[in-house]
């Protein structure tokens, strides 16, 4: 009787399937990331406000949304964007759609008589929401680990 050595493959066409599937010239693009339809945001806590960034590049200001209702703020945009060829004969025409929402459970510290401050540059929507005046005076209690 001989031995037989193997590779560890059991079965190596799984591999090769994979690859044919994955190897698709029409579907190369990052279709199905989905990270690419949620902003990265940064919320920073100052004495007076709460300052929110939502990394949001290829936007225009017209674009953007901006409802506070109850302690909810929701925060959403759309663009729209086709680009067409002149040739009817095409292998690839691409139409381009990008949105995303989000929404925020804002505390109950958050003044909501006043008007958050909304500023869009250099791709980052920079939202300022105000605190209340009790809010502004209650200093953090810092807590020792034993």
């Amino acid at each position: 009787m001989s031995l037989v050595k193997l590779d560890g493959k059991r079965f190596p066409w799984n591999e090769r399937l994979i690859d044919f599937f994955s190897r698709d010239a029409f579907v190369d693009d990052d279709f199905f990331n989905l990270e690419k339809t949620h902003p990265s945001m940064n919320v920073k806590e100052h004495k007076d406000d709460f300052e929110i960034e939502f990394a949001a590049p290829g936007f225009e200001k017209k674009d953007f949304k901006i409802t506070m209702k109850d302690d909810v703020l929701e925060v959403s945009a759309q663009k729209r964007k086709e680009k067409t060829e002149e040739e009817e004969n095409f292998t690839r025409r691409e139409f381009n759609y990008n949105a995303f929402t989000r929404s925020l459970q804002l505390p109950p510290t958050v003044d909501r008589s006043k008007d958050v401050k909304a500023v869009y540059q250099n791709g980052i929507l920079t939202l300022k929401v105000h605190k209340m005046e009790a809010a502004k005076n209650n200093q953090k209690k810092v807590i020792e680990v034993a």
